[in-house]
């Protein structure tokens, strides 16, 4: 099969992310059985998301997806999960300063997206301007995890924390996409 990328680096860096999600995914998808849907569903439906971009990652790794649809379509899916788990249903914090914190960088990163991802010269990035985007989802990941490590652990702590970082995994995949393309 022919690849879109030819570094070994890159390819590594695209082949690490995509299995990271899927086990990600996967913990996920066992947290919503072992659970209930009853209880989970809101999971399953970020999931359905996640696995899409990671399906539209492999596609693009394997040129059967174009880079205007692959920027496209990854940027509103990465975009419905933080709009809906991070805006609409952010989860309650224990300190409304960090809560005030994720929502703020949670509309930055909706904004990040918004802008870098939708514009139609996206091979005017700089390297800069799209590691930005990860570096501010890694934060709100960082900031849901402290919240975690301040509250008292349950059943859920685990799963929790696999969640946290699914977005942060796969917009890293998608950054090495195009900071890849950036170079060509």
């Amino acid at each position: 099969m022919n690849t879109r990328f030819t570094k070994n680096a890159k390819i590594f860096d695209i082949c690490i992310t995509a299995v990271a999600g899927m086990v990600s995914v996967c913990v996920m998808l066992y947290g919503v059985a072992h659970f209930g849907l009853q209880e989970a569903w809101p999971e399953l439906v970020l999931n359905l998301f996640y696995i899409a971009c990671l399906v539209m990652i492999w596609m693009y790794f394997f040129n059967r997806m174009d880079t205007q649809r692959f920027n496209y379509w990854c940027s509103v899916a990465v975009g419905i999960t933080v709009l809906l788990r991070d805006i609409l249903f952010a989860p309650p914090l224990v300190y409304y300063a960090l809560e005030l914190s994720c929502q703020v960088l949670s509309v930055a990163l909706v904004l990040l997206l918004t802008y870098f991802y939708a514009r139609k010269d996206w091979k005017s990035y700089t390297k800069r301007n799209l590691w930005a985007i990860c570096v501010v989802d890694m934060l709100i990941a960082s900031l849901y995890n402290l919240n975690i490590y301040l509250e008292p652990t349950n059943e859920y702590t685990t799963y929790m924390l696999t969640e946290i970082w699914i977005r942060p995994t796969i917009t890293y995949g998608l950054v090495a996409c195009f900071v890849t393309e950036v170079d060509h």
